[in-house]
């Protein structure tokens, strides 16, 4: 249980620390959601439905841009979706080794390796 609170501690500090940068990543994905929408005449819920689709890399296609630019700014969009997920991904990567820096002792760990590939 130590260890699971060590975890969601330090990753929800790290997600603290970069709320403004994750902030500006999702009104990113808002604003050209939206503007992509107007321009393709799309309902503002279906406009944010598609930004986060798209910015999620999931893209299920069943509401797609038809025009150029609109059509380039979903690369901008799906690129700021793919840094907002590294930098959550990074988060709990940071998260994960400082807790088991914390509370395993790799020396245990490595000899356990040794014993079991035996």
């Amino acid at each position: 249980m130590e260890f699971t609170l060590t975890f969601a501690t330090r990753f929800l500090l790290g997600l603290y620390l970069s709320a403004p940068v994750l902030l500006l990543l999702v009104i990113s994905v808002i604003v050209l959601g939206l503007f992509v929408g107007r321009r393709e005449s799309w309902a503002p819920v279906d406009a944010l439905y598609w930004s986060f689709i798209t910015a999620s890399t999931v893209g299920y296609g069943d509401i797609r841009p038809r025009r150029r630019l609109s059509k380039l700014l979903s690369i901008v969009v799906a690129f700021v979706g793919l840094i907002f997920t590294g930098i959550v991904v990074a988060i709990a990567v940071n998260a994960l080794a400082y807790t088991f820096d914390k509370h395993v002792d790799m020396d245990e760990v490595r000899a356990l390796i040794r014993d079991l590939e035996k």
